[in-house]
């Protein structure tokens, strides 16, 4: 396994010494009075040609600028090579990647740039699927008004799993945002800390009787806004799982052990942000059960308490797992006709026409949240000045608070709200006339291109970080991952910071921050006469309707064996089709195997085995990605990056078949990559890419890395993307 550090040579480059005869040749039949070419700068990987210096965006400009604070990605980048930053090591012996964002952090994004993990309602199954928050962009020719790409597009269209990922990020920004202001109003109200809600109840009385309140109120915000280390000194923080919503005093974490600081249930977790993502996971999938459960009718009130029913005991798994489509069974089974109802289309098409706008009613929320944070807490290399810009917005306000009578700021208001009130058809007009003269005038008031201008979610955020691993030929690894569960321990906390603004003795905040004894040492107090499981309860005893779904299961994993078997035989003979399930579906050992990259990565392209390969040499064309099977000047298709206008991740088996497959055969499923290509742009060296109206696409499948490379693609070139 090659250290951190190591650097690769790009497969299919030219030597150095050629590439430089070239272009002193070109350079003087262009220019003949130029200087002599020994006293020409040698070249670099930031050179002219490449796409990232075109700076199509403020993201693009960021990424190529000399940062002050510089990382191991900053540093390299010297030649023509790719330096490896370590993409066999997960995580272990890996130095500072981006100057001033610690390791985690920058995984943290990645990671929720990729996929979050979730798992999917347990009915007759329980696996695990991804949502992805980046899974689908597209080039446009002109840059947003904001100044950074990667927006949401106006056309992107309603599914229920980008509901489900929007419902997911609205609980990690939003729902953890104010369920921790609720918790610090508790601790301050509790006078648990007697120094700090001393203070704060002193000043606010002495305002009250100098009838300054909102001035105070004000000149807090500017505080806390413009002065970072406020924050800490006026709300210091404390574990969230650790303090009690109701008394603000010190809990037991619901986790039963603080394995997290950032988590409502204090879960351990193996790095940095997995707890809030799988509390965000099981909360979308509790919603989930309630409304199949309310849809399905489970726990009837007709029917007697604890009284057996034959029929259900005989059915496997939960009625609230089967679907919303039992509740037409339900009424059935009681005599109510279904197949009359003329209420049922109409209203079922007006929610599903709802759920778009509501859908990107959430993702704008938590993508206001994502940038407001962001400019109170810029992450390099973006500026620290948006903080400033926000803080101005309050001086008006503080001046009118000081210097402007109550009765005149009331009279104002209702004269604004009155005039506002009645004054519609004139609103009209002025609506009608701004839609003819400046058709997009909406988008020049949209927050995020006047306040917050120049502030990135963090989608926007990351694509920058992993522009700037591109930038230096130092891509970024990708983030750390293990199939072990974390460790059920404590996390490490600051202990006399906690006794101190929880009120609790050592002895206490120990007690409360580890493992109880009884699940240390569940798994160990088992024996083979009376066998327990990791919570220490006898498991129950399997019965007839557990037995049917095992052998249930076993024949839908020799099934699904059977029909990849058949794909092989149809590949064979020619179907394509068939040829985009060729080795998605590997034995057990090789999901183990260490990632790929950062130049080549195994994959399959029209079933034929070969590696995508990343080629980072300087030509007249840039970068390329091509497909090969047999080394260098073997592409069985090459493309420029600089070409490529649309990336899409795409499933291996579709998602019904890769619930199936995780739950019969315990699998992981390798999924593809598509690449759409400008035109007639692309250098085939074998079977074209098939066309779809608007260039070339090439499906490269089997691709286990398919985060990394898709990463890699998008943030390698000059485009401006939007996302889908």
């Amino acid at each position: 396994m090659p250290t951190p550090g190591y650097v690769f040579k790009d497969s299919g480059t030219t030597p150095p010494e050629e590439k430089s005869q070239e272009d002193v040749e070109l350079k003087r039949e262009k220019s003949p009075s130029e200087d002599p070419p020994a006293k020409e700068s040698p070249k670099t990987p930031q050179s002219p040609r490449s796409p990232l210096e075109e700076k199509s965006t403020d993201s693009h400009a960021l990424a190529t600028e000399d940062h002050e604070i510089k990382g191991a990605a900053q540093r390299a980048g010297k030649d023509e090579n790719v330096t490896d930053l370590g993409w066999r090591a997960n995580s272990k012996d890996v130095e500072t990647l981006v100057g001033g964002l610690p390791n985690e952090e920058l995984w943290t994004l990645v990671r929720r740039f990729n996929k979050v993990e979730l798992s999917m309602s347990r009915c007759l199954w329980q696996t695990t699927d991804s949502i992805q928050q980046m899974y689908h962009v597209k080039a446009i020719k002109t840059a947003p008004l904001g100044g950074l790409d990667l927006f949401v597009a106006d056309e992107d269209e309603f599914s229920p799993d980008k509901l489900r990922s929007n419902i997911e990020r609205l609980y990690m920004t939003v729902g953890i945002g104010v369920i921790t202001f609720g918790k610090h109003i508790a601790r301050l109200r509790s006078w648990r800390e007697p120094r700090r809600t001393g203070g704060f109840c002193a000043v606010y009385f002495l305002a009250w009787l100098l009838d300054c309140i909102v001035p105070l109120l004000l000149v807090t915000l500017i505080i806390l806004i413009a002065i970072p280390k406020s924050r800490v000194i006026l709300f210091p923080p404390a574990p969230l799982a650790l303090v009690n919503a109701k008394t603000g005093g010190a809990q037991k974490p619901k986790a039963g052990v603080l394995g997290s600081h950032d988590s409502v249930t204090g879960a351990p977790e193996k790095h940095s942000g997995e707890a809030v993502e799988q509390e965000a996971s099981n909360l979308v999938s509790g919603i989930a059960n309630v409304a199949i459960t309310s849809a399905a009718g489970a726990h009837d009130q007709a029917n007697p308490d604890n009284e057996e029913n034959p029929v259900d005991s005989a059915i496997p798994g939960n009625a609230q797992d089967l679907g919303t489509a039992l509740a037409d069974h339900k009424n059935a089974a009681v005599g109510e006709p279904v197949h009359h109802d003329k209420t049922k289309e109409p209203m079922q098409d007006a929610l599903w026409k709802q759920m778009r706008p509501v859908m990107r009613a959430l993702g704008d929320v938590s993508d206001g949240w994502e940038r407001i944070a962001n400019a109170l807490s810029p992450t390099p290399p973006f500026p620290q000045w948006p903080r400033l810009r926000l803080a101005s917005l309050i001086l008006p306000a503080l001046l009118l608070s000081t210097y402007v009578s109550p009765y005149i700021l009331t009279k104002s208001l209702t004269l604004i709200l009155g005039t506002a009130f009645f004054s519609d058809p004139a609103l009209q007009r002025g609506i009608q006339l701004l839609n003819e003269k400046i058709p997009d005038w909406p988008k020049y008031l949209e927050i995020r291109n006047t306040l917050l201008r120049g502030v990135p979610t963090n989608a926007q955020l990351t694509i920058t970080l992993l522009r700037i691993g591109e930038a230096n030929r130092a891509p970024l690894p990708p983030p750390p991952s293990s199939s072990e569960a974390p460790p059920d321990q404590a996390a490490e906390i600051d202990k006399s910071a906690i006794t101190e603004n929880l009120d609790a003795t050592n002895s206490e905040v120990e007690d409360l921050i580890t493992p109880d004894n009884d699940n240390n040492t569940a798994t160990t107090n088992k024996d083979d006469n009376n066998p327990q499981t990791a919570s220490g309860e006898t498991p129950k005893k399997k019965t007839a309707g557990s037995r049917v779904l095992s052998a249930f299961k076993a024949t839908t994993a020799t099934g699904i064996a059977t029909k990849l078997e058949s794909d092989r035989v149809l590949a064979a003979a020619g179907s394509s089709h068939a040829k985009q399930h060729l080795g998605v579906l590997p034995k057990k050992k090789a999901s183990q195997k260490a990632v790929e990259g950062p130049v080549e990565f195994k994959c399959r392209y029209q079933g034929r085995k070969g590696v995508v390969v990343i080629d980072e040499r300087i030509g007249p064309e840039g970068p390329v990605i091509y497909f090969s099977r047999g080394g260098k000047g073997n592409a069985e298709w090459e493309v420029p990056v600089r070409r490529v206008k649309e990336v899409k991740k795409i499933g291996g088996l579709g998602w019904k078949g890769k619930i199936v497959v995780g739950w019969a055969m315990e699998r992981e499923v390798k999924e593809g990559l598509e690449i759409v290509v400008e035109g007639d742009s692309a250098k085939e060296g074998g079977k074209d890419g098939k066309g779809n109206g608007n260039g070339k696409v090439y499906r490269v499948m089997a691709l286990k890395e398919r985060d990394e490379v898709f990463n890699r693609v998008v943030s390698l070139g000059g485009q401006v993307w939007e996302s889908y």
